[in-house]
């Protein structure tokens, strides 16, 4: 579904080729700084690649509509943004951004239940922790995914125990519904556990201007 070739970022990063299989959950691991994070942004084209380097189902993304690529590819970063108001408002709004239809509370609780935010919907996101932010912010963009999701160290400000039911959830729902997930994990427990395929970011290579 993506594979890459020769991929490099403005002479700082030289990535090794890379295959990401459709219909998987698949977890990049390395250490920090090795251009995980900017990894998904040039897969994405929120960041720019040169011509023939990334490949989504068999077609250069130069040669696709950035905005129906990030759609596809849909980003969910490590940076929790939710607008002023209700845990519903949230989710209304940024599927208001996308132009589609608001969901019932039954759908907006479903998908709150795959992140472990299970809280009352009125509920004012302005007094949830920074845990409960991000669980929220997850399913939100669980619920805007159609083909692949890529997470950017989903369970960081969350403990163990309940980064693995959200890992575990994500992964039977992305089964469900035939979809893809990446993710960039720095717990490599968890990676191990729920990985389809791992893909290791110590081959990464940096530039002299990195």
């Amino acid at each position: 579904m993506i594979y890459t070739k020769n991929l490099t970022f403005k002479n700082m990063l030289m990535y090794p080729d890379i295959t990401i299989e459709a219909l998987s959950m698949s977890f990049i691991i390395g250490p920090s700084g090795v251009g995980k994070s900017t990894f998904f942004k040039l897969l994405n084209s929120t960041l720019s690649v040169d011509n023939h380097q990334i490949y989504y189902n068999d077609r250069d993304i130069n040669t696709l509509d950035p905005i129906a690529l990030r759609q596809d590819l849909l980003l969910c970063g490590q940076s929790v943004f939710l607008f002023p108001g209700s845990i519903r408002d949230n989710f209304n709004q940024f599927r208001e951004l996308r132009h589609l239809e608001s969901l019932t509370d039954t759908e907006i609780s479903a998908f709150l239940k795959i992140t472990e935010a299970q809280f009352d919907l009125g509920k004012n996101v302005d007094v949830l922790s920074g845990g409960e932010r991000q669980r929220v912010y997850i399913a939100i963009f669980v619920s805007l995914a159609t083909t692949v999701l890529l997470l950017d160290e989903p369970t960081a400000a969350l403990d163990k125990a309940t980064g693995s039911r959200v890992l575990e959830n994500i992964k039977n729902y992305i089964k469900t519904k035939q979809m893809t997930a990446l993710v960039i994990s720095h717990d490599p427990d968890l990676a191990r556990e729920y990985a389809d395929a791992l893909i290791d970011f110590n081959a990464v290579k940096r530039g002299e201007n990195s």
